[in-house]
């Protein structure tokens, strides 16, 4: 068993891009003494009894769907965390406290900025849980207003049935923060008109797997610009080393 271990922790993450991408960074390092796991959990109450099974365990990545329940079980949280009020890296102490930091907000900045020209000034986000929470924040920061889309009524938000040619007019940024496309389920896509969009969009997706989405394919064929989340992943778990002192 490592002495140094790290992980991902989440629900049915077999997966995930994380174990490979930290396996290969730990073997390019010559640490041999360090491992990446994946973490599975069906719920996040059974985060206490892994820690205290665990004693080797020095830092953590977290994903869909406990960015924002982990919370409650964090005795700090970054400046950006707390602003987003989602986690996906956590780091320990050197009292042994958890700390959580969010640095999906920092890899999406990285990804978005080549893409922008001086007419992409707002975004519509769809999807409203902790990864459109730091995709918003990241925009704030880069002067973009953003826009929930939901399938509920909520205050602030855009419901999906009533997205029309106008809303693709004001808002030129779109953006997948839902699960809905990820392999093995490739032939769904968020249900949005998307014979709206042009060549002035941007279409974004938070997943990598698959490469090209049912999304990025619909959206590309209307001449959208496209990106998946690959790149914006790399940023973000290079930040999460830097965390942890790799």
């Amino acid at each position: 068993m490592a002495k140094h271990q790290f992980g991902l922790v989440g629900k049915n993450i077999s997966y995930s891009f994380s174990k490979a991408h930290f396996t290969k960074k730990f073997e390019d390092l010559n640490l041999l003494d360090y491992s990446y796991e994946n973490i599975d959990f069906q719920d996040i109450s059974e985060l206490p009894n892994f820690l205290r099974n665990n004693p080797n365990l020095k830092g953590f990545n977290v994903t869909i769907p406990f960015k924002e329940s982990i919370i409650p079980y964090l005795n700090k949280l970054s400046k950006e965390a707390a602003k987003i009020g989602a986690v996906n890296t956590i780091r320990f102490t050197k009292k042994g406290k958890l700390k959580g930091y969010n640095t999906d907000y920092y890899g999406f900045q990285k990804a978005l900025k080549p893409l922008l020209l001086p007419h992409h000034k707002k975004a519509l986000l769809l999807g409203t849980g902790g990864a459109s929470k730091a995709v918003a924040h990241a925009l704030n920061q880069m002067g973009i207003a953003a826009s929930y889309v939901s399938r509920t009524s909520l205050e602030n938000n855009i419901r999906y049935s009533q997205i029309t040619a106008t809303t693709f007019v004001e808002y030129q940024i779109i953006i997948n923060c839902t699960p809905i496309g990820t392999s093995p389920n490739i032939n769904e896509c968020p249900e949005i008109p998307y014979h709206y969009l042009t060549s002035n969009h941007i279409a974004f997706d938070l997943i990598y797997n698959p490469p090209e989405t049912l999304f990025l394919q619909k959206a590309k064929q209307q001449g959208a610009i496209t990106k998946n989340g690959l790149e914006m992943l790399v940023f973000q778990a290079e930040k999460a080393s830097k965390i942890w002192g790799i």
